[in-house]
């Protein structure tokens, strides 16, 4: 019964038009001027779109004979040198499509269920503003080029990363250590501080926002890095100081999503950090983006496990020796864990299985050799993502006793401080106390805690 409705689907896709789009998602028609080939992933090509949904009308914009303009280049890295290329789009007009936020900046990036469930357990876990996408068949000079994901990008901006943008080449002191997004990266560029993580390799750090330096932006990047860095290696993890630097409640979250997807790539490269303007604020890790799970049997946490490819773990085998690390895992996993996993799944039901048909015809237009009809290798992977929660709900890092908890009893008169020595509350019970506190990390009565 199941290979009768693929070959059905499939005899569809070849029967439907010369184009081969299913029709049961939205329909991005993109032209470039005088059909120029998107060859560049630095040079944009001018061009039009228009977008057909004949399923909800309400979602079409432009027309093909009034189409709405664009500009587009290529993306990706080595994404970009399959034969199914990603782009970035830049519109000439701001738009909001499918009820995403309006604006000029968008990428079409291959179909993955991988991305969609990982983006999803990212808002599911609290970690911030994290990239929407909705799946699209993409129509390219009337060429069909196959199933996409429509997303936002990782960007500084008041419906993304809404935080203060530092201007470039910057000369304020004042200003320059505030409003950055980075992204600890795998590839090499000319936009990116480099130094020496530990003596087996370097760190690589893009600079997104701003993208041109001043000197002294770039030494104040560089040395506060390494800062960073010296403070996450310090051997005395109960007194280190990273935690002044960097969000642990963020940091930890950023762990379990990557933990539960089994995804080598979280500290590798695609890391992003951002910092806000503000005395007391740190880098925050997210948003996320390059989602990919390892579809094994967990033994151990990811970043310990073999990989079929070479991989360079940053700073998470040092930050999971740090106790206060450990605990802000166990908090957030707490929320997520068991009361939002049906949620999870069931988004995932709702959003992938709608693409069954634009996923098989996507096929009969790349021919992949592994392809398996989509319903079935969702199926696959909720178990794989069932297992990990499993595995991972079993393995949590660090003592099962909060920091808190013990000085609880102990210390009727409470005095908290936050890391950088100012006095936050004094209170006559711990209760009163930590109510209302926001995450992070604080000295209460002398002793290193997490919130």
């Amino acid at each position: 019964m199941m290979k009768s409705f693929i070959y059905m689907v499939l005899f569809e896709c070849i029967a439907l038009t010369a184009s081969a789009q299913s029709h049961t998602l939205p329909v991005l028609h993109i032209h470039t001027e005088n059909g120029q080939p998107i060859t560049s992933k630095i040079v944009y090509v001018k061009g039009s779109y228009y977008l057909t949904d004949s399923i909800d009308t309400r979602n079409a914009l432009g027309s093909k004979d009034a189409p709405l303009g664009l500009e587009i280049r290529g993306r990706g890295n080595s994404s970009w040198k399959g034969a199914k290329k990603p782009y970035k789009i830049r519109l000439v007009e701001k738009q909001g499509f499918f009820g995403m936020p309006s604006n000029k900046h968008w990428v079409l990036i291959g179909f993955g269920d991988v991305t969609i469930a990982g983006m999803e357990l990212g808002r599911l876990m609290g970690m911030g503003w994290t990239p929407h996408s909705r799946p699209v068949e993409v129509v390219l000079n009337d060429d069909y080029i196959g199933l996409y994901l429509l997303s936002e990008n990782n960007r500084i901006n008041k419906n993304r990363v809404d935080i203060y943008k530092q201007p470039d080449n910057n000369e304020d002191e004042s200003t320059i250590p505030y409003g950055w997004l980075v992204e600890v990266d795998n590839y090499f560029g000319s936009d990116q501080i480099v130094f020496q993580e530990n003596t087996k390799w370097n760190m690589n750090i893009t600079y997104h926002s701003p993208d041109t330096l001043s000197s002294k932006q770039r030494n104040w990047l560089l040395n506060e890095f390494k800062d960073i860095n010296a403070a996450i290696y310090d051997t005395d993890k109960e007194h280190s100081t990273w935690e002044e630097y960097l969000d642990v409640d963020a940091i930890a979250r950023f762990f379990i999503v990557h933990e539960l997807m089994d995804n080598p790539d979280g500290f590798h490269g695609s890391f992003f950090l951002h910092k806000d303007l503000g005395d007391d604020e740190r880098w925050v890790a997210g948003p996320l983006w390059d989602m990919n799970c390892m579809n094994r049997t967990k033994t151990d946490y990811t970043f310990r496990m073999k990989a079929p490819y070479g991989f360079t773990p940053h700073w998470i085998g040092e930050l999971i020796k740090d106790e206060d690390f450990c605990q802000a895992i166990r908090k957030a996993w707490t929320e997520f864990y068991p009361s939002k996993t049906e949620d999870w799944m069931n988004y995932l039901d709702s959003q992938i299985l709608p693409c069954e048909q634009a996923y098989a015809c996507n096929n009969e237009r790349w021919q992949n050799p592994n392809y398996v009809p989509l319903p079935e290798k969702l199926d696959h992977l909720k178990k794989i993502l069932t297992a990990n929660m499993e595995w991972f709900d079993n393995h949590l890092p660090g003592n099962a006793i909060d920091g808190m908890a013990s000085v609880e009893t102990n210390n009727p008169h409470v005095i908290i401080y936050n890391l950088q020595g100012t006095l936050v509350r004094e209170a006559e019970s711990y209760q009163e106390a930590v109510q209302g506190l926001p995450h992070g990390v604080y000295i209460l009565n002398g002793k290193k805690i997490f919130k």
